[in-house]
């Protein structure tokens, strides 16, 4: 909450400090694409070591060592060149995540007292290194091209992707480092960009923030003992509409800023609460994971062209892998297990049973997400299993909170277009220009007026 160090895109330092003068160096240089690329490297690393320049050095070793593993890869043709990098990626990402997480397993289980040090996380750790996982993983397998340092940095160091995703392969960004940003339709393009930026920071300002301080007091509540039946369901109710605004916030930001600069990023939620399905939910939620997870590594270890029973334990381990991606913790163990298991049961219903009615489908969705969002947001599980006591009525009875909060901001999410459809049809007309700066002096009055929240995703 506020008091934090990030430079967060909803944050006076960003918006009036960080992001201007990165723009205007940009447009300054416009011409000298090579300075100009070399430019916004430096302006991102900025941006990383602002929360804690002792990080940066680990960063720019990355950067390099990948590099230097691919680039020996194609001189040499070694392949255990990238497949090494590959392993001392994960290794370090290990190091950092989840060296606790398994100390702890083997104190629980054993007399041994550790006196290991406490590793602090590096910010946005796992999203610079799944991305150099994913390079790397496509030299070995289909094949990628090579790029010069200058053009492999920056991918990885991109300031609006770097903390929280999009997670972006190489092919779709890199090539568009060579493409000037000054072309003729770079006004209508930056109108767009900055309409998506607002729909993103309204996201987190209006919505995200305000359903925060609905949830976070109950599941740290949750943490220490029983929590009434009341406060249980509205943390319940509130913490998947919570997440749902604050990382789509995120990514809607990220997108329209890179577009800022000429660059396109995918795109990273689809109005995911209007599925039908599990398996719809997360075609459309944080949906460059959810690729991730299915091109290099449920496809690898088999996917669904295998026989029934290891199609259903490829799905399993899928979605446990990736619940630890997530953090190092049994809730996300466990968030991960009950989506593997929601998937598989999702597979033998299609194979035997008739397909559900959609209203029934959404209806049995939302009441699985409510249940495991629960276990992906609490602390641990103690603090689980009190939101579930209560939300199964257990403890004391309370009326629900915050109606007036996650009302409108269902009805949103459950009825409102996708922020790429808003984007993709915002048309900047001249009228709009009074409009637009009124809304943005709200939402900015709206951000001064109360706690400053980090994304949630700052946390993986």
């Amino acid at each position: 909450m506020g008091g934090t160090p990030l430079m967060l895109f909803n944050s006076v330092e960003f918006l009036f400090g960080f992001l201007p003068i990165v723009l205007a160096g940009w447009w300054l240089l416009a011409g000298r694409r090579t300075v100009q690329l070399w430019f916004l490297f430096v302006a991102s690393v900025c941006f990383y070591s602002y929360w804690d320049w002792r990080f940066t050095p680990l960063l720019l070793a990355s950067i390099v060592l990948n590099w230097l593993a691919a680039e020996g890869f194609f001189a040499w043709r070694m392949r255990w060149l990238p497949i090494a990098a590959i392993v001392a990626n994960l290794v370090t990402l290990g190091l950092f995540k989840y060296l606790g997480f398994f100390e702890s397993i083997v104190v629980a289980t054993t007399d041994w007292r550790s006196d290991l040090a406490r590793l602090a996380l590096p910010l946005g750790i796992s999203f610079f290194t799944f991305h150099h996982i994913i390079y790397l993983a496509d030299l070995l397998g289909k094949g990628a091209p090579r790029y010069r340092f200058r053009d492999y940095a920056l991918y990885i160091a991109l300031f609006p992707q770097i903390l929280a995703g999009p997670l972006v392969r190489h092919r779709e960004i890199i090539p568009q480092f060579s493409d000037e940003s000054a072309r003729p339709d770079w006004q209508e393009r930056s109108s767009r960009a900055i309409a998506l930026f607002l729909i993103g920071l309204a996201k987190k300002v209006v919505f995200a923030d305000a359903l925060a301080a609905l949830a976070d007091p109950v599941f740290t509540q949750a943490a220490s003992g029983p929590v009434s039946c009341g406060a249980a369901w509205t943390a319940a109710l509130a913490f998947p509409l919570q997440i749902y605004f604050d990382f789509s916030a995120y990514s809607d930001m990220a997108i329209g800023l890179a577009a800022l600069f000429g660059f396109s990023l995918p795109y990273n939620f689809n109005v995911p609460y209007r599925a039908t399905s599990l398996q719809e939910f997360w075609r459309r939620w944080h949906m460059t994971l959810s690729r991730f997870l299915r091109d290099y590594l449920y496809i690898p270890i088999g996917g669904s062209r295998q026989s029934l029973p290891k199609h259903l334990a490829a799905l399993l381990a899928t979605m446990v892998l990736g619940g630890m991606w997530h953090g190092a913790g049994w809730t996300f163990i466990l968030w991960g297990g009950l989506h593997g298991s929601g998937l598989a049961a999702g597979v033998l219903w299609r194979r035997w049973l008739p397909p559900l009615p959609a209203m029934a489908g959404w209806v049995l969705l939302m009441t699985f997400l409510i249940v495991s969002w629960v276990m992906f947001r609490a602390p641990s599980l103690p603090a689980a299993l009190h939101i579930y006591a209560g939300m199964a009525g257990q403890t004391a009875a309370a009326p629900l909170g915050g109606i007036a909060t996650i009302l409108p901001a269902a009805a949103v999410a459950l009825l409102g277009p996708s922020s790429q459809a808003v984007a993709g049809q915002f048309n900047p007309w001249r009228w709009l220009a009074p409009v637009g700066a009124l809304a943005t002096a709200a939402l900015l009055l709206k951000l001064a007026d109360g706690p400053s929240y980090e994304f949630i995703y700052f946390r993986f």
